[in-house]
């Protein structure tokens, strides 16, 4: 769902329930405002059944609704501040969703660079087989040309389809990648720019939670839920035990690891006691970082491009440019 339309309106509902209005009416009233969509359908779907009397709690569980929304709203109605719970988690998804955007930005350039260099790879080998399809019984009528005709006949035809192919695989596997949900989460916490973004989210997420009084050994453990199937998920499952285990102090329960560096520790371990201060001041700090990779990423990205599509084109063109300068040469040969 869009998080930049899900933050305003938990925003619009929370000030909406400060100034009086029930909670069944004021769900009812901005659901009316939004587009139809997933959105609009679980809000319309979670009215009905407050309507019906169903406690929120339990209304929240049957809903397609993210798994942290549902759990601190839930958090929030325990501790009788469901409009500070909302306002909360407004900010949250509101600054999650400015940072995941510029990284969807990031991702647009090159895969509009990898469309177009497809695109012109197939033109250009359009052109090779039509020129090879021109010369080719010239080719096979020349005598002189025939002892060497094979190795580059096999030259021009790798030299031709080679570029189309491996862009092709690789435009075909970045679609997969953003398409399938696990290879998905995977790559977000291995990638550069995304990886520190990841961290950003979660750290603001452990923050919020700590903040709303949920001890640490729940939050780790939820946060390993949320993001199960991913390098984070071991690491925090792994802190969590050490909790268990008794080790009391951050410092001796985390560890870095691949998906938590030492700066991220460190960060939150030099807090103290306040862990909620500590881990929003991860967030701050990775998700500076990550808009600072996305600027720096995407500063140097078009002259690299620029230079790979130069070296592809020249690749394909060289073979034939050489077989028919050889053809020339013949010519010149059999004139004389």
């Amino acid at each position: 769902m869009n998080q930049d339309e899900f933050a305003f309106f938990n925003q619009q509902l929370a000030a909406m329930l400060r100034d009086g209005i029930p909670l069944e009416g004021a769900l009812r009233q901005l659901a009316a405002n939004l587009k139809d969509g997933k959105l609009r359908k679980e809000l319309d779907l979670l009215g009905a059944d407050l309507a019906q009397g169903v406690p929120l709690a339990q209304a929240l569980a049957g809903r397609q609704l993210p798994d942290f929304y549902r759990r601190m709203v839930t958090m929030g109605v325990a501790g009788n501040d469901l409009p500070g719970m909302l306002t909360l988690l407004g900010d949250h998804y509101q600054r999650s969703n400015l940072l995941w955007t510029r990284l969807q930005g990031l991702l647009v350039y090159p895969l509009l660079v990898l469309a177009a260099a497809f695109g012109l790879s197939v033109f250009v080998s359009y052109l090779v087989v039509n020129v090879i399809a021109v010369f080719a019984p010239v080719f096979n009528d020349m005598y002189m040309y025939r002892p060497n005709s094979e190795a580059n006949y096999s030259l021009l035809v790798v030299g031709t389809f080679l570029p189309p192919v491996a862009l092709g695989i690789l435009g075909l596997t970045a679609w997969v990648a953003l398409v399938v949900p696990g290879w998905r989460r995977r790559l977000r916490w291995r990638l550069p720019a995304f990886h520190e973004a990841s961290l950003a989210g979660l750290a603001g997420a452990m923050s919020l939670m700590l903040r709303r009084g949920g001890n640490l050994g729940d939050c780790l453990r939820l946060a390993g839920q949320l993001e199960s199937g991913t390098p984070a998920a071991a690491e925090l499952d792994t802190w969590a035990g050490h909790l268990a285990a008794g080790r009391g102090k951050f410092a001796d329960l985390a560890a870095p690891g691949r998906a938590f560096p030492p700066l991220f520790v460190w960060l939150v371990g030099h807090s103290g006691e306040d862990l909620a201060a500590g881990f929003q001041r991860a967030a701050e700090i990775y998700g500076a970082r990550a808009a600072q990779r996305v600027e720096v990423l995407l500063y140097t990205f078009l002259p690299c491009v620029v230079v790979i599509l130069g070296l592809m084109i020249l690749g394909q063109l060289f073979p034939l440019t050489q077989t028919l300068v050889q053809f020339i040469n013949m010519l010149d040969g059999v004139s004389q």
